[in-house]
């Protein structure tokens, strides 16, 4: 398998791929030399990150041709070979061996880099199973369909066992992190995944008292480490015995539900420009008294004058706007109101001129962004309006979220969405003195640090700690041991407070991988800093699965099966027109070959179901 990317996400694939999976891996990097035959910074990075997660001794080994081989304790099962190429062209190809290749992930954080590529690589192998990152997703649908029909135009019938190898997957790393990151900051929401018409959740109940018995669910996620164990981490899909006789630890539950949940009614301003803010409230209470005045001049006409009322409240118009002729010869009463309209009537004009200067600055600080509004409290502080925190953003406000955002470049991707939203923004670097404040930081629920640098959201997530110390904080680092460090001292430092730590490319890349395996991967629960992925697959592929009676389909720590998937997309409703919920397995019944099914899985789980070859499984202390 190939792996081609120039940022961490490659890395991590390619360690996904050879770690738990035991697959052979090139990895195409920018550089993997500096100078002359000294491995680059991102060359080390990669083979740093590849021995620890491998259990190799995480050394270059060989140097040949702009090539190196990292780990797999000299055996090539289960190796990463490195190969420099300033871009995917022909020759990095070739020297990649893409002609004999089974996948490829195109994973560069350009998107047009990614399409040239793909393009390039199905005509060389018409057979290649193609997965691509792009954060287009109308054109991802677009490419998947090109380059499924080339992949038909190119494959001869002499091979026709290989034709279906040949698909197309564009995924999206900032959409398949987003959910996870949102479910980890906002309180009582939790992360939906449909598998076959069945809805799925996870959530975490509180430690078992003893002598209690557990509420029913759909499985058992993980156990949580018990109060001061936090760094033996989670036990991920244990044994029902071990999952209802331990006490003192929380637990993640599967629960099914019916239907999704029905979105919040949103908080915010609504998209269209509320009336109330063409005009300052003092120019709302001036045009008020004006116009009860000029009512109070048409009341007097009519008293006065005894005219229709209709007809006096003319007259008192024309004599405001100074249009009507002198009341010569007429009344006193008369000649005194049409004096005090003319005076009304110099009045109004400075307030018509007023309300036009304020109604057309209203249109013009329409596209402008806007500032929190005072009063604001219980919101979530977003930092960082790149590619994952656009995503992030716009599911927030699909849950109508309250958020304020704070971006240190006007130009980032998500400040667009973010005017277009009418969420309040501030444009600053966090790092700067005032920046925080701004977005009413002591004031918020959830600080969620998602800029591209490690180093500023932490040190915007210890401000946050000291100014409000119970915040709820959601911080985006990628390394792990810098974030096990992280996270053992807040928890330290700040007991009462809540932190998570996610990595992107960590959550994304069991997603990408599966992909490239070739299996159908429905989603995902993340458990701190480990993921239980979710899978539908077929039982005669598969070893372990068929023969076997559904309700004992399970392997303790490794997989377990959850459902009976519809056999076809027509078995999804019932009469009624409502979704069939095949989650409840038959008893007794035996799995045939051709059944689908619906399994919670480890990573190191479902390859061992897979059938892959047996390799290390990582150390207990990484993620």
């Amino acid at each position: 398998m190939v792996v081609c990317g120039d940022d961490g996400l490659a890395h991590r694939l390619a360690a996904e791929l050879s770690a738990v999976y035991g697959e052979r891996v090139t990895l195409v990097l920018p550089s993997v030399r500096d100078g002359g035959s000294r491995p680059s910074a991102a060359a080390g990075r990669a083979a740093s990150l590849l021995g620890r997660v491998t259990g190799a001794v995480g050394r270059v080994s060989a140097v040949n041709g702009g090539s190196t081989m990292v780990g797999g304790n000299g055996s090539a099962s289960g190796a990463v070979r490195l190969v420099e190429a300033a871009e995917p062209d022909d020759d990095a190809f070739a020297e990649a061996g893409i002609a004999d290749a089974i996948a490829l992930a195109l994973v560069y954080d350009d998107d047009e880099t990614n399409i040239h590529a793909a393009l390039r690589a199905r005509r060389a192998n018409p057979r290649l199973r193609l997965v691509i990152r792009l954060y287009n997703r109308r054109l991802g649908q677009y490419l998947e369909e090109l380059l499924d029909q080339a992949a038909g135009a190119g494959t001869d019938d002499s091979s026709p066992a290989r034709a279906p190898e040949a698909t197309t997957t564009v995924l999206s790393d900032a959409d398949t992190a987003a959910p996870a990151l949102v479910a980890a900051a906002v309180s009582g929401h939790r992360k939906v995944v449909e598998a076959g018409g069945l809805l799925l959740r996870a959530v975490e109940r509180p430690p078992l008292a003893p002598g209690e018995t557990p509420e029913p669910c759909a499985a058992t996620l993980a156990l949580l480490p018990a109060p001061g164990f936090e760094a033996d981490g989670p036990v991920l899909l244990p044994g029902e015995r071990e999952a209802t006789a331990v006490t003192g630890r929380g637990r993640v539950v599967l629960e099914t539900v019916r239907h999704a949940e029905p979105p919040r009614p949103s908080r915010l301003a609504a998209r269209g420009l509320p009336l109330g803010s063409f005009f300052s409230r003092r120019l709302r209470w001036a045009l008020l008294w004006l116009a009860a005045a000029v009512g109070g001049l048409a009341v007097a006409s009519w008293l006065v004058t005894g005219e229709h009322p209709a007809r006096a409240a003319y007259l008192s118009l024309l004599d405001l706007f100074a249009i009507n002729d002198p009341a010569i010869g007429e009344p006193l009463g008369r000649q005194l109101l049409q004096l005090l309209s003319g005076l009304t009537g110099l009045l109004l004009l400075p307030l018509l001129v007023a309300a036009a200067l304020e109604g057309l600055g209203t249109f013009r600080s329409a596209s402008a962004l806007r500032r929190p509004p005072r009063g604001l409290s219980g919101h979530v502080v977003l930092l960082g309006l790149g590619k994952i925190g656009a995503r992030v953003l716009a599911r927030l406000r699909e849950l109508g979220i309250p958020v304020v955002c704070v971006e240190r470049d006007p130009q980032a991707r998500g400040v667009a969405l973010a005017r277009s939203l009418r969420v309040p923004t501030v444009i600053g670097d966090v790092t700067e003195e005032g920046v925080l404040e701004a977005a009413k930081i002591g004031q918020c629920r959830t600080l969620l640090a998602l800029t591209s640098s490690d180093t500023t959201n932490l040190e915007a997530v210890l401000y946050a700690r000291a100014v409000r110390p119970d915040v709820r904080v959601v911080m985006r680092l990628y390394e792990d041991r810098f974030s096990k460090a992280v996270y053992r001292t807040l928890r330290d430092s700040h007991p009462h407070g809540w932190t998570r730590s996610r990595s992107v490319t960590y959550l994304v890349a069991p997603a990408f991988a599966g992909a490239m395996i070739g299996r159908q991967i429905l989603g995902a629960f993340p458990v701190e800093r480990k993921v239980v992925l979710v899978a539908e697959l077929e039982a005669g592929a598969h070893d372990g699965l068929a023969g076997r009676r559904a309700d004992e389909a399970v392997e303790p720590g490794a997989w377990r099966v959850l459902a009976l998937a519809p056999e076809a997309p027509g078995d999804r409703a019932d009469a009624q027109g409502q979704p069939r919920l095949p989650g409840r397995l038959p008893t007794g019944y035996v799995l045939r070959p051709e059944d689908r099914v619906v399994v919670a899985a480890t990573r190191q789980g479902l390859a061992d179901l897979l059938g892959r070859r047996p390799v290390p499984r990582p150390r207990t202390d990484l993620r």
